[in-house]
């Protein structure tokens, strides 16, 4: 029966997966501003030109493929110099992977400074790290562990026409965060405009364009790492 249930188990973390789409991912390669390094833990993309100080490693949300958020966060590296790294989780969900934040943050060694976040599900995972980090980003997720009485830097990025991770959800879980907690709420977004990876079942109509939710983000972000996080 044990066997069973980790071959079931196996075998459901690789089926649905939500993939990139072709188009906005062939952009992003084609960005003369990234230099792109695919690495067994993780998808490195740093700016091509000038050093970078500050950076993101970014955990996917469940069953979602890393390669779905490069093109969305792909201003955030070409605008904000900001080196980010997507982690690439065990089994396609963040919950299984045991890795300590260091085994992304040394991919990109020349990083000083480092902000964990993740998307949906990936954000919960980032709460469970972001004690080893210099702060903690959200993007349509919320916390389950409580770090209402550190004085990490949080940034918590909402969409208003999220039907998973809804505004009202993320509301709710805002005790679990410290008080000056940064709670943006971004409207038009749905669930799946955090990512390029199309529709998601049970989401919302997203009102913004994909190109607008990019610089959305690299907006929020920039303003935010602006900060003295170290």
């Amino acid at each position: 029966m044990i066997v069973a249930a980790v071959v079931g188990i196996l075998v459901w973390s690789q089926v649905g997966v939500m993939a990139a789409e072709p188009e906005p991912l062939a952009a992003v390669r084609a960005d003369e501003r990234i230099a792109i390094t695919d690495d067994s833990a993780g998808i490195v993309l740093s700016p091509a030109e000038g050093a970078s100080d500050t950076g993101l490693v970014f955990i996917p949300g469940a069953k979602v493929d890393p390669w779905a958020y490069a093109a969305t966060l792909a201003d955030v590296v070409a605008e904000d110099k900001v080196t980010v790294v997507i982690t690439k989780p065990w089994l396609n969900l963040a919950f299984f992977d045991l890795r300590g934040l260091d085994a992304f943050t040394a991919l990109a060694p020349e990083v000083s400074t480092w902000i964990v976040g993740g998307h949906s599900l990936g954000g919960v995972r980032a709460c469970q790290l972001a004690e080893d980090a210099d702060a903690l980003a959200l993007f349509a997720s919320y916390c389950a562990t409580d770090i209402a009485e550190t004085d990490l830097p949080v940034l918590s990025l909402a969409g208003s026409e999220d039907g998973l991770s809804t505004p009202e959800k993320i509301a709710d879980a805002r005790p679990l965060l410290p008080d000056d907690a940064e709670m943006v709420e971004i409207d038009g977004a749905s669930h799946a405009s955090f990512g390029a990876y199309g529709p998601q079942a049970g989401d919302g109509t997203p009102t913004i364009t994909d190109d607008e939710m990019a610089a959305r983000l690299a907006d929020e972000l920039d303003a935010f790492a602006a900060q003295d996080l170290g």
